[in-house]
């Protein structure tokens, strides 16, 4: 009777499938029954259909080990870990003399697995120490298990060691602790593991990739996604893409981001909601907002992602109409917006100039979806009044703020003094600024511009005077631009660069024109802006 059962549980995928022979199996009083009670619990697993699981469980008395097993790893799996651990406490607490389940080398996996997700370094050393006491001298699963614990635990060391002690590594041993030290920002160290893998996964390779890009070295990234295919010969897939984008995007790789737009239309990638999301991140910051707005459209299925993507991608080219009508589009379709979103709609709002309809959709915010202001949505807010001249409210604003406001927040509110030559509220951001960022050349920069403004030249001076003592030196700006598939950065004040003579010939043409045109930071007028460079001699 069990055999066949178990045949037909072999074919069930379904819970409705499995509460039928549920049902079949409570009627044959075979509910004690371990072995079919196992089968259910790894359908309710791979369900996801955890409380299920559990009932099944508890109908069983006197539960064999791979019951115990089955509904430890059901927990895990579904991120259920405090769960997990509880299932393991009880197994461990029968007497020996009962013959009741102990764990084993199948246990230890999935509970270590519980306490990494936990981030219960404690509990995971004592499982460690069980492990060592009880289970076998050298288990490469258990002992990946272990480092994986360890490095969510932020233990390097640890898993280090764990990894330095083992008697058979695979792939999943190196990629393991490369990917920890990827996440420490220790990218030297996750080099060298990489450059001496026996053999590499495209795992491995995506874990590079992803590391040196959240880590900011951009250049990298794109080194190891074209070695990758050139030397590996290991062929892209969705994570590994979506892993180089935000690289593509800020070192301005256009060209190699089409090719990968063109790649994943090619093998079907773009049927993945994610993949498309990342594609149009990067043709949003690489300035081709019309290509993002096409694939957009042209996705099947959309998800808050790719709605706040492309709102904000809008908001940041400009075309603020086009990002709130999209907003409204968005809230048609049933999307429910998140903060990212409002983030793109408040800065549509500030960028058009739409004082009004920015705070209708700041209150709306909070009062229509009980999404918390973060701080960025202040910073919009703040840059909304600052450029409508509402300095004084814009101050008003900060102070009313639930949460401290930040450098960046009065930053903006500093610019916008500068614009408006509201040299008494510039102070008081000055001041706010000096203590929260004391060495950043930028905001003495801006004050001494706000001084220029309104002819206080004294002021100017004195500004120039205490860089000078501080000996802070102003950050050059720099630009990246790909020609030819090759990405070419620009410095400013360097003059090494082969071209940089014919560079500055046509620099020299375009200011000619804009001064012709009456563009804007050219004609000197008496409405005009003043700007001293605060670094330069007085002349």
């Amino acid at each position: 009777m069990e055999d066949r059962i178990a045949s037909v549980l072999q074919k069930t995928n379904t819970v409705s499938q499995l509460k039928e022979a549920h049902v079949y199996i409570l009627k044959s009083s075979l509910s004690q029954s371990s072995f079919l009670a196992t089968k259910m619990v790894n359908i309710c697993s791979i369900c996801s259909e955890t409380k299920y699981a559990r009932l099944i469980f508890g109908e069983v008395n006197e539960p064999n080990i791979f019951l115990y097993n089955a509904i430890i790893q059901a927990y895990s799996q579904n991120e259920c870990y405090a769960e997990a651990v509880g299932i393991y406490q009880q197994m461990l607490s029968f007497p020996k003399e009962t013959n009741r389940a102990t764990a084993n080398k199948f246990t230890y996996p999935f509970v270590i697995k519980a306490s990494g997700g936990l981030r219960h370094l404690y509990l995971g050393k004592l499982l460690h120490g069980q492990v060592c006491k009880s289970g076998p001298a050298s288990n490469s699963i258990i002992e990946n298990n272990l480092m994986e614990m360890y490095t969510k635990c932020d233990a390097l060391e640890d898993a280090q060691d764990i990894f330095d002690r083992m008697a058979d590594r695979d792939v999943v041993s190196w990629n393991t602790l490369i990917f920890a030290y990827c996440k420490m920002g220790k990218m030297r160290k996750a080099q060298k593991m990489f450059d001496s893998m026996p053999t590499r996964t495209i795992v491995s390779w995506t874990t590079m990739i992803s590391g040196c890009s959240q880590n900011r070295l951009f250049s990298e990234a794109l080194q190891f996604f074209y070695q990758m295919q050139v030397t590996a010969g290991v062929k892209p897939d969705a994570v590994s893409i979506v892993a180089v984008l935000p690289a593509c995007a800020q070192q301005g790789a256009l060209e190699l981001g089409r090719w990968i737009h063109v790649y994943s239309d090619k093998h079907g990638l773009l049927k993945l909601v994610c993949v498309c999301n990342a594609l149009i991140e990067m043709y949003v910051k690489c300035g081709s907002i019309g290509e993002a707005h096409q694939l957009f459209n042209s996705m099947r299925e959309r998800d808050v992602i790719s709605w706040s993507a492309m709102i904000g991608g809008l908001a940041n080219h400009g075309k603020a109409h086009e990002a709130l009508h999209l907003f409204k589009d968005m809230e048609q379709a049933g999307v429910k917006p998140n903060g990212i979103t409002y983030l793109g709609v408040l800065s549509a709002c500030a960028h058009a100039g739409f004082l009004d309809v920015g705070i209708q959709y700041f209150s709306s915010m909070t009062k229509d979806h009980a999404i918390a202001p973060g701080i960025e949505h202040y910073g919009c807010m703040v840059d909304l009044l600052g450029r409508s001249g509402c300095v004084d409210q814009a101050l008003e604003f900060i102070n009313q703020m639930t949460i401290v406001p930040d450098a960046t927040i009065w930053g903006s509110l500093l610019s916008a003094c500068r614009t408006h030559g509201n040299i008494k509220i510039a102070i008081t951001a000055m001041e706010n600024l000096i203590e929260l960022e004391p060495d950043d050349t930028g905001n003495y920069i801006l004050l001494s511009n706000t001084y220029a403004a309104a002819g206080m030249w004294n002021e100017v001076a004195r500004m120039r005077k205490l860089l000078r003592s501080k000996r802070m030196k102003k950050t050059p700006g720099c630009s990246l631009i790909e020609v030819n598939n090759v990405v070419q950065e620009f410095v400013a004040g360097d003059d090494s660069y082969p071209i940089a003579n014919e560079v500055s010939r046509v620099l020299k043409l375009l200011a000619m024109e804009l001064r012709q045109c009456g563009g804007v930071g050219v004609n000197r007028g008496k409405d005009s802006m003043a700007h001293v460079d605060i670094f330069s001699n007085p002349s």
